[in-house]
């Protein structure tokens, strides 16, 4: 399952949807949540289950529902009747008590895709995600209501980087999708206009060990897409220790061009290969 960019779409802007679709996302989300203010809370339901339901099947959709604490929330599992999205993202989620709790509310299974860091309470709760990986999709986190949650004035330095309590907040989450076995979405570049700072926020989150990211604007997904896919050189490299381990079943190391290799060298030629839709030999 590929997941390199994830757009978000408003529930109430139905005239996106299809932009959303031909943006090259590899998923939409379409929003029932903070992009969509109270009074159309119920427009937005309407509109994102007649476009579900036209698209069943064709492509990745996943709809943002309202915290499992809202008002808002039975109206969106009673507006999901009859529906088969991709997923659902759950907001303020708590750990798997919360998955579970949604899960449960559910008429028919569906995976999910909970926002792991948006209240303090949820921070303490990252590492139980594993306990339900059959139910999920991925895991990802966010920047903007925690802040706002612990009266932090912002979650970022001047340069744009995170300040130690959001990179803790990443990094926990980032761990917790691998423990889980699931992927690793980073969240959003908030500046849809700033491309040059989008690359390289982007390229950290793939090298630390990101595998998509979520997007704001459909000018956004080309790059998060290229840099989320390996080039040439990265699947040459990958096919080259697969092969030489290949060659050499019972190595627990080897020596390829000069350079020790052992299994996290293969491990990660694998990541590569996968990520690129191509099997190891």
């Amino acid at each position: 399952m590929r997941l390199r960019s994830l757009l978000f779409v408003p529930g109430d802007r139905p005239e996106r949807f299809e932009k959303g679709l031909a943006s090259g996302a590899d998923a939409v989300i379409l929003d029932l949540e903070d992009s969509v203010a109270p009074a159309n809370k119920s427009k937005a339901r309407d509109s994102m289950h007649t476009f579900v339901q036209r698209h069943a099947g064709e492509t990745k959709l996943l709809i943002r529902i309202n915290p499992l604490t809202s008002p808002e929330f039975e109206g969106d599992i009673a507006a999901l009747s009859g529906l088969q999205p991709f997923a659902l993202m759950l907001p303020k989620a708590e750990g798997a008590a919360s998955v579970r709790n949604l899960a449960s509310s559910l008429a028919t299974a569906l995976p999910i895709l909970p926002i792991t860091t948006e209240t303090p309470s949820a921070i303490f709760e990252i590492g139980s995600y594993r306990k339900v990986a059959d139910r999920l999709c991925g895991l990802t986190w966010g920047a903007e209501d925690l802040p706002a949650a612990i009266g932090a004035t912002t979650a970022r330095r001047t340069d744009g980087r995170y300040t130690p309590p959001y990179e803790l907040a990443r990094s926990l989450t980032l761990f917790a999708a691998h423990a889980a076995a699931v992927p690793a979405i980073d969240t959003v570049y908030p500046d849809f206009r700033d491309l040059n700072g989008l690359r390289a926020y982007v390229g950290r989150a793939r090298r630390d060990g990101f595998s998509g990211m979520m997007a704001i604007h459909p000018s956004q997904v080309e790059a998060i897409n290229q840099t989320f896919t390996p080039d040439a050189s990265e699947i040459a490299w990958a096919e080259k220790i697969a092969a030489a381990f290949a060659a050499n079943p019972d190595a627990g190391a080897i020596q390829l061009e000069g350079r020790m290799l052992d299994l996290p060298h293969l491990k990660l030629a694998h990541r590569i290969l996968a990520s690129a839709g191509r099997q190891a030999n």
